[in-house]
């Protein structure tokens, strides 16, 4: 994966805010941005666009392979949190100057052996058995501070499967992710 110097970033970061904004200033919602000049802009990847307010999540959606250029896999990803995740009503426009905005950039996801593989903090997991499926950033055991079984426990709950399920056989894919982002939530008034 190709490392995003602080100014690409930072791009990207005002990028999706930008989408969102524009979202929330037109009538309709209309095509991506032009693409940015950088060439890692043009690669494609997965990506989760996460959004906060005051420190709890307000939005988290994102594709987890690599389907569309960064730069736009990144607009649509922040517009899709902020007025599609069916958790949360559409962001406001009061909201948006209160928004943390969070990228995380994925590596490809792999088939691992098992459980035991799962590194907390490091990897990203997906979930599965048939055609249930749960994902979870790797950041997220680090936040909640979970250790590995309560991090699969919740995998298997975001997939629709018995918590305990990861014990009895499903299938683990992990996935590591470049995260960066505002952390307006992170600091002071």
């Amino acid at each position: 994966m190709a490392e995003l110097s602080a100014a690409e970033r930072q791009e990207l970061l005002a990028l999706a805010r930008d989408a969102i904004r524009k979202c929330l200033t037109a009538a309709k919602r209309g095509a991506p941005p032009a693409p940015p000049a950088a060439p890692a802009f043009m690669e494609k990847r997965g990506v989760f666009v996460t959004l906060h307010r005051g420190g709890e999540l307000r939005g988290c959606i994102g594709y987890p392979l690599p389907m569309k250029p960064l730069w736009e896999a990144v607009a649509e990803m922040a517009v899709a949190a902020a007025f599609e995740d069916p958790r949360f009503p559409a962001v406001g426009q009061d909201e948006l100057a209160g928004l943390d905005i969070e990228i995380s950039v994925l590596t490809v996801p792999r088939k691992v052996a098992g459980p035991d593989d799962v590194r907390v903090g490091t990897d990203g997991i997906i979930v599965s058995k048939g055609l249930q499926r749960g994902l979870l950033l790797p950041q997220v055991p680090l936040e909640q501070g979970w250790d590995r079984e309560q991090y699969l426990a919740c995998g298997c709950r975001k997939a629709g499967l018995p918590a305990d399920e990861w014990k009895r056989g499903v299938q683990i894919e992990t996935f590591q992710a470049v995260v960066f982002g505002e952390k307006k939530h992170r600091e002071g008034p």
